[in-house]
């Protein structure tokens, strides 16, 4: 978990852009030995291939960035994207479970005990005594569902799972490029200044309401969606804007101009998409451009995760490459 730099308590971020910071002595020791303990104990590796499809995101040459948009966005500059397979969807619960059924695998949020959490009747983030990628709000509220996104997944726990299947964690500048081939059924893509987000029927699941006070949820879900609900881009991906932030593995920095990274933070890692906590007021977070961060070891309810395979590297565990594109829901 991110630490503070001085004293003990919490600290509370924009939901949007969350970073939950913990107990700093505690956290601190914590977060050396599991440090310790994943070098020593090494990745897992899945020996049942994983149900997942995989779409061919086509190389080009893009635009990365939005000058118009926030600092950390620009400057805007081109970037050549290979070829890369993507997962259709973020990875799910029931995808989830069946690595852990396969490899024992033991998120950080069960071995940290806690994890993030934004509690409404406060409007405050706070660390959830037995919050897991289960049971993401905590043990006394249900469980998640096996078709929604997992979520109380740090980091390392998304490499983990994705290196366990023979793939990775997309880069920030590859997920952008994926985005920009629409983000929505009819192709639309976010960007910075749109005098609006809503469309009859709502095409994205984000905060819709006065924030953080009230969400309406006339997108139908004040949390997280099952994958897919809202539809599938041309490209043949869902959930690109909205629903869960998603971990790439990227480290987090300012943008040099030249295709690349002036200088990365050194801890922290990018999440790109926004969540279902984002509204077109203040967080923003769905436009293709928005960049959010954390550290390797914050597990969080509303950030998940999708992988990748390089085609020439491709594993039968993998994943199977779809035939067709998906251009709805259903």
């Amino acid at each position: 978990m991110m630490l503070p730099d001085t004293g003990d308590r919490l600290i509370v971020m924009h939901p949007g852009k969350a970073v939950i910071l913990g107990l700093a002595a505690v956290s601190l020791i914590t977060g050396g030995l599991f440090a310790a303990w994943r070098l020593a104990s090494g990745s897992p590796v899945a020996h049942t291939p994983r149900k997942a499809d995989l779409v061919l995101i086509p190389g080009g040459n893009i635009q990365i960035g939005d000058n118009a948009s926030q600092a950390d966005e620009r400057p805007a500059f081109r970037f050549a994207a290979p070829p890369v397979l993507f997962d259709r969807t973020p990875v799910t619960v029931a995808q989830f479970a069946a690595f852990v059924a396969d490899t024992h695998y033991r998120t950080d949020a069960e071995r940290f005990g806690e994890a993030g959490v934004f509690d409404h009747a406060t409007d405050k983030w706070t660390l959830a005594k037995g919050a897991d990628w289960r049971r993401p709000q905590g043990p006394e509220h249900p469980a998640a569902a096996a078709n929604l996104p997992v979520t109380q997944v740090s980091w390392d726990d998304a490499n983990d799972f994705c290196r366990a299947y023979g793939a990775r964690l997309p880069t920030e500048f590859e997920w952008e490029r994926a985005a920009r081939l629409g983000q929505t059924p009819d192709g639309h893509v976010f960007v910075a200044g749109e005098p609006a987000l809503w469309s009859n029927p709502v095409v994205v699941n984000v905060w819709q309401g006065l924030f953080p006070i009230f969400d309406a949820g006339t997108d139908g879900y004040k949390l997280t969606s099952p994958v897919g609900a809202f539809g599938y881009a041309p490209s043949g991906l869902s959930d690109m804007a909205g629903n869960v932030w998603e971990w790439t593995s990227s480290w987090y920095g300012a943008y040099d101009g030249r295709g690349g990274i002036k200088m990365h933070s050194s801890n922290e890692r990018v999440q790109r998409g926004g969540s279902f906590l984002c509204d077109k007021d203040v967080c923003q977070g769905f436009r293709v451009t928005a960049r959010s961060h954390s550290t390797p070891d914050t597990s969080l309810m509303h950030v998940g995760f999708r992988c990748v395979v390089d085609p020439a590297r491709r594993k039968p565990r993998a994943g199977q490459v779809a035939s067709t594109v998906t251009r709805q829901a259903g």
